[in-house]
């Protein structure tokens, strides 16, 4: 017979203490704190990688793996660019806005960086390319240093923030399934849980 010690043991949600659903996008004030505070600290790779994070709105296994290539034509950073996603195999194209821009001209400048080379490259001799696990530890520190819990953001977050604020602007959610490479907007739709939180701003705004 199954005491009442184990019986309580086994009765503990899977799930109790832990962070489950989305994760939340950043808000505008967030990213600029982040923002602020790399650019204090003059770390050159870090503001590039986490421009690059919000405006590219790629997959960390797609972000850590741009070469200078994908964003550098006839010596300079190109506006918009196209790139293949590892995950569906699909291109999905993206804007690099003007501080973008400028934070890479300042890694490439830095890091002296031929067209062929990774843009955001490993401290760590085994790896030619920031890994995946390494981008992920830097965001949580990012979320950190502006007061945030590391634990309820992850690298997802930096691909939904962008089109998160374009979505609560404008309403649009074909613009967003485009901009993120979907290919039914349905998966837009879950990604963004836009039906919930439209829903919970119609019912915030009745008075009963």
């Amino acid at each position: 017979m199954e005491s009442s010690k184990n019986r309580s043991k086994s009765q503990i949600p899977w799930n109790k203490g832990k962070v489950i659903g989305q994760k939340p996008a950043l808000k505008l004030k967030e990213i600029w704190g982040i923002r602020i505070r790399l650019q204090i600290e003059n770390n050159i790779r870090e503001l590039a990688l986490f421009n690059m994070a919000i405006d590219s709105k790629l997959r960390g296994c797609d972000l850590v793996t741009l070469r200078v290539n994908d964003v550098m034509h006839g010596g300079n950073i190109v506006k918009r660019t196209i790139v293949t996603q590892k995950k569906t195999k699909k291109p999905v194209h993206f804007e690099i806005t003007e501080q973008t821009r400028d934070s890479l001209v300042d890694l490439i400048n830095e890091k002296n960086l031929t067209y062929y080379d990774f843009l955001f490259q490993s401290r760590f001799s085994k790896s030619e390319h920031l890994s995946t696990r390494q981008y992920a530890l830097i965001v949580k520190k990012w979320v950190a240093s502006i007061g945030l819990d590391p634990m309820e953001y992850g690298t997802h977050m930096m691909r939904r923030t962008k089109v998160a604020l374009i979505y609560q602007k404008t309403k649009n959610l074909r613009v967003v399934q485009l901009l993120l490479g979907h290919s039914k907007l349905e998966s837009t739709v879950r990604y963004l849980g836009v039906e919930v939180d439209d829903a919970l701003e119609v019912s915030e705004k009745m008075e009963v």
